[in-house]
Formats: C-alpha cells, sequence, structure tokens
C-alpha cells in the first residue's frame, strides 16, 4: 500500500482531525522509505539519460604499460594504506558513535542535545515529505469525481463532506435523532465572545442588554468556550474565550475564518428581502381569499333576493285592442 493511501485511510478513520506532527510520528520510517525509492527512482532515470548521451571511452594503449598503472597502493574508502592503522587505533579509543568511551556529563549533556537536534531534523524532515502528499490528496478531493473532500479543521485534516452534497447530507441527517442545538440567547452569546474574545461577562452583557450568567454555565458545560485568565481591572473579572470543540462544531481552521461584519449585513440583508418577500406573497394570497369570499357573499345575497324562476313573468307585446265591456254597459246601449 501506497503512504498516500495510509494517510488517507488514518484521516478518514479518526474522529478529531489528525494534525501533521501525528502522521510524522506514524509514518516516519514509511516517509523515509518512499523518499529513497523517490531518489532512486530518479537516479535510475538520469543514469540511463548520462548513459545514452555518453560516447564510449578510449582503452589505454599499451605504450603506456611502464607507468604501472594498476600498481597503486591499495586504499580502504578513499583512505592511503599507511594511514589504516591510524584510523584502526582511533576507532578503539572511541566508542561506536565516535564518542570518546569515557564521556563527563557535560560531553553527556551535549550528545543528548545534540540527539535531540537529530531528531527535531528528522521530524522537519518528515513533515516535508508528507506536506506535499496530503496537498496531493486534497487537490484530488477537489474534483467533482468525489463527494468528501479533506480539508484543514483545527490545525489539523479531516475528511468533510463537499458543499455540494449538503443538501443530499441534510435529507440523511434528518432521517437520524436530532443533534442537541442550542437556544437563540446561547447562540447570540457565542457570537460575541466568538467576535469580542477574550472578553468578560459583563463586557457580554453590555452588548446584549440582559443578564446571560445562565447561558455562561451552558456554553461552558458544553466545551465551547472556556477561561482566558482575568482581565487587569477594577475587580480582575475572568476573561472568556472559544475552545477547540468550537472550532469542530463549525467546521472552521481558526477564529479568522469567521465571517466578517460586511459578510453578516449582506446575509441579513438577503434575509430580509426574502422575508418581506415571503410575507407580500402571504399578504397578497390572504387579500385574494378575502375578495372570494366577499364575492361569493354579495353572490349568495343576490341570489337569495331574486325571484323563483317558475313565478317570473315577462311582459308580452302591447296592442291597441279596446278594453272589454261589460253587459250593463251593452244593455244600456241598447
Amino acid at each position: 500500500m501506497s503512504l498516500k493511501a495510509k494517510l488517507e485511510a488514518v484521516i478518514y478513520a479518526a474522529e478529531e482531525p489528525v494534525t501533521l506532527a501525528q502522521l510524522a510520528v506514524l509514518f516516519a520510517a514509511d516517509a523515509f522509505e518512499w523518499k529513497a525509492q523517490q531518489e532512486a527512482a530518479s537516479a535510475g532515470q538520469a543514469a540511463e539519460a548520462a548513459s545514452a548521451a555518453a560516447q564510449p571511452l578510449p582503452l589505454v594503449n599499451e605504450e603506456f604499460a611502464y607507468l604501472e598503472l594498476d600498481s597503486a597502493p591499495p586504499e580502504l574508502d578513499g583512505v592511503p594504506a599507511g594511514q589504516t592503522e591510524q584510523a584502526e587505533q582511533a576507532a578503539a579509543e572511541t566508542g561506536p558513535t565516535g564518542l570518546p568511551a569515557e564521556l563527563s556529563e557535560a560531553e553527556a549533556a551535549e550528545a543528548e542535545l545534540e540527539a535531540r537536534r537529530q531528531a527535531r531534523q528528522r521530524d522537519r524532515e518528515v513533515r516535508e515529505i508528507l506536506r506535499p502528499l496530503l496537498d496531493e490528496l486534497i487537490a484530488s478531493g477537489a474534483s467533482d469525481d468525489h463527494g468528501v473532500e479533506i480539508r484543514e479543521i483545527a490545525g489539523g485534516y479531516r475528511m468533510a463532506t463537499k458543499p455540494e452534497c449538503h443538501d443530499a447530507v441534510r435529507l440523511f441527517v434528518k432521517s437520524l435523532k436530532p443533534a442537541l442545538r442550542l437556544s437563540l440567547p446561547a447562540l447570540e452569546t457565542l457570537a460575541v465572545i466568538a467576535y469580542k474574545q477574550p472578553v468578560t461577562a459583563p463586557e457580554v452583557n453590555e452588548i446584549r442588554g440582559v443578564d446571560t450568567s445562565a447561558v455562561f454555565g451552558t456554553l461552558l458545560s458544553r466545551k465551547l468556550i472556556t477561561t482566558a485568565g482575568r482581565k487587569a481591572v477594577i475587580g480582575r473579572p475572568i476573561l472568556y474565550k472559544t475552545t477547540r470543540e468550537f472550532l469542530l462544531r463549525f467546521g472552521l481552521r481558526d477564529v479568522s475564518e469567521l465571517p466578517s461584519m460586511e459578510e453578516f449585513e449582506k446575509l441579513a440583508a438577503v434575509e430580509l428581502e426574502e422575508q418581506e418577500t415571503a410575507a407580500g406573497e402571504d399578504s397578497g394570497q390572504r387579500a385574494n381569499h378575502a375578495q372570494g369570499l366577499e364575492f361569493d357573499e354579495a353572490a349568495s345575497e343576490e341570489l337569495e333576493d331574486s325571484p323563483d324562476e317558475g313565478h317570473e313573468s315577462e311582459p308580452g307585446p302591447q296592442t291597441n285592442s279596446p278594453e272589454p265591456t261589460t253587459t250593463a254597459e251593452t244593455a244600456a246601449g241598447n
């Protein structure tokens, strides 16, 4: 398995962000082995290129045999034969690390410091090897073919879903047991602490205009805030600041990623416009509904006032026919 795959597996399996220091401790040997393989591959490619470009060297001419080129004094790793005895004698007087066999306390302390320095140097080398691999993992996860990505959160690396997939994830989360949520006063108090930290409780009360002593207890119990010493004023009130748990809950690398006030104003303006639009639509629907009710009532009243269809009489055409005479009028005429 490649080193990159191991890094990805550990970041995926970890519940909390994995720091670069933790990865350096876990994969120090793998990192140096990977570096050696890369250097060997590069050296092989360079050797192949050099051999392809190099010309064959001429053979040694027999006319120069009197120089006795092959009769050079034997050497041991570049050291003349006359100096090997001195090297062996010096090695007998020193230990396996090249230091004297009997060290004083000062020399032992110096050797310990040197060992620590080498360990720090080794740790830096491992981090320099791992950091490009982590950058490659982050870049590969940024493509559209992946639904998750590796993000830097709270000083470490963690697997997270992409914002484009939040709708699908939200549908899944709604089917689960709802998580414990903060009340609106608690969220407001937490926001004031996040932007004004370190801040005291009276300062938060002055900003919000209400007493938030009970809210502080809730935030402290949930480890979203912690104490940060005392302020150098009369009474020495306790200062509060956000914790690493706060960064984990809100998916932030540090507090510098909090939205600015300008961004908050834009978000508030958009939300207010959406609320006004929704309120206008609701009022329009209510007005249309009221007009419909009035129309129905007026129509029902007209129907009640009009006569029935069976008793309606239509006026006939008017004629100039004489009015009928009675029997008494006829007899008098006679």
